[in-house]
């Protein structure tokens, strides 16, 4: 009994730590990543062009001298960690809105935040509605005080309803349809060339990202993350039975609820208030991650991060590179590249299964 006991922990062991290694690997494999398309461009240049950009850089104060170390280190190298983390924050999102509402189709964009955000970014670009509409900082700012009013609504709505799973999708996609009828609105009204910049901003791109863009951005993905990883345990729970198996054990699923969507919703919102929509990664990040490392959250939320950045890496540097130098934006290319992956991961699964 004791020998029996002793080989299932240390088959449990041995689980826990490959996906730990899998994890670190992940993270390790997108900075890598991340440095080798920073030297693809219409100019290429090396791997040691670029460490040596980012030291020349960082020993003179921060400041870019000559004219290889800007492009690097000011449009090449912000991109790139914009990408690491839109894909970290639409990923993680996705993972736990998948949780609560227990429904594998769910993304934060479910519950009408993308059409949210659209709408006050419409709002600002067309007809300078808004905190400092008309300018590029009142779009971000007016998409990304949308998006908090939707995830408001919903919470309202579904707090009034009790909070069930069911309640916060379909109170969700009314939303989703409501905004997106505003912003269809907003647009047959706007002059040609307010339309393009809408159009241009809802496509969801990457570029002129800056540094403070990302650091702000940052910020915010990780204080959500690190609240959705709070409560990872409690996800397992409840994604795994009802409510009041939930309720048995300890935990509030109600609360939970309410915390974990607040978090991916603000997490989401500060994703694309920068970048426009970009909505598969919060789909297939997790699914991809989910069907490589399992479905406990201890590792699923930061493994789909893994995902959801080199998702994001990887289309952003095909959208670069393949019509260069026209840049393909990112959202269009990320629903290309990641539909035929994710199909063949479910076939993948299915067969594995014997279904």
């Amino acid at each position: 009994m004791m020998q029996h006991r002793d080989e299932i922990l240390g088959t449990y062991r041995r689980g826990r730590k490959k996906k730990y290694i899998m994890i670190a690997g992940g993270f390790f494999l997108v900075l890598l990543l991340a440095i080798f398309f920073t030297t693809l461009g219409t100019t290429d240049t090396d791997i040691g062009a670029v460490t040596g950009s980012i030291w020349r850089t960082l020993t003179a104060g921060g400041e870019a001298v000559d004219k290889q170390d800007k492009i690097i280190v000011l449009l090449r190298l912000p991109r790139m960690a914009m990408a690491i983390v839109a894909g970290i924050g639409l990923s993680v999102s996705g993972a736990a809105m998948q949780a609560v509402t227990r429904n594998p189709l769910v993304s934060p964009f479910t519950i009408g935040i993308s059409n949210a955000s659209a709408f006050g970014a419409s709002l600002s670009i067309v007809f300078g509605i808004g905190f400092f509409g008309g300018s590029s900082f009142g779009t971000v700012f007016n998409a990304f005080l949308w998006a908090l009013g939707c995830m408001g609504i919903v919470s309202l709505i579904s707090a009034r309803a009790g909070m069930s799973p069911s309640t916060i999708v379909l109170t969700g996609i009314a939303l989703n349809y409501f905004f997106s009828a505003c912003t269809s609105t907003i647009e047959f009204f706007a002059s040609e060339h307010k339309l393009a910049e809408v159009v241009q901003w809802a496509f969801g791109s990457l570029n002129g990202s800056q540094w403070e863009e990302v650091f702000v951005m940052a910020v915010v993905v990780v204080f959500c993350t690190a609240g959705m990883l709070w409560y990872a345990r409690d996800l397992n729970v409840i994604a795994g039975g009802d409510d009041e198996v939930a309720r048995t054990l300890g935990i509030h699923p109600e609360r939970i609820r309410l915390l974990v969507c607040a978090e991916a919703a603000l997490a989401t919102a500060a994703v694309i208030s920068f970048t426009g929509v970009i909505g598969f990664v919060g789909l297939a990040g997790p699914h991809i991650a989910r069907l490589l490392i399992g479905s406990d959250h201890r590792y699923l939320l930061p493994f789909s991060a893994v995902m959801g950045a080199f998702l994001m890496l990887v289309a952003d540097t095909i959208g670069r590179l393949i019509l260069a130098p026209v840049m393909i934006p990112v959202g269009i290319v990320i629903s290309f590249l990641g539909v035929p992956i994710f199909i063949n991961l479910i076939l993948v699964q299915r067969k594995g299964e014997g279904v």
